[in-house]
């Protein structure tokens, strides 16, 4: 998946908790919140603000389609809350390649195409 089409994949999406994501859709979109949170730091941290806040439901969202793919609740996205170790455990699952058969979420990301 390209970064357009991650990013408007993520905001079509951007409530739906339902189904999978792909690593790079994933990646794609989180890399575009890196970018802009650092263009709403540079213009004004109100503004910062402003796109944290609406960006947070699309992320929150992507993250739990992400770790559908995996196997996983995405209420185990819980686990990034704690210090150090809970980031590096989120880092390890998002990374982790998707199953390639059908879950409980879904028919895998990669038979689609």
């Amino acid at each position: 998946m390209t970064f357009l089409k991650s990013v408007e994949t993520c905001f079509y999406k951007y409530a739906d908790f339902n189904g999978r994501a792909s690593r790079s859709e994933f990646w794609w979109f989180y890399l575009f919140t890196i970018l802009v949170w650092i263009v709403g730091f540079v213009i004004n941290p109100v503004v910062e603000l402003l796109f944290i806040i609406g960006l947070l439901l699309p992320y929150i969202a992507v993250t739990a389609r992400r770790l559908h793919d995996i196997d996983k609740s995405g209420w185990l996205q819980l686990v990034g809350v704690i210090p150090l170790i809970g980031t590096i455990i989120m880092i390890i699952w998002c990374a982790t390649e998707g199953t390639k058969k059908r879950n409980k979420y879904g028919p895998s990301i990669k038979l689609k195409k």
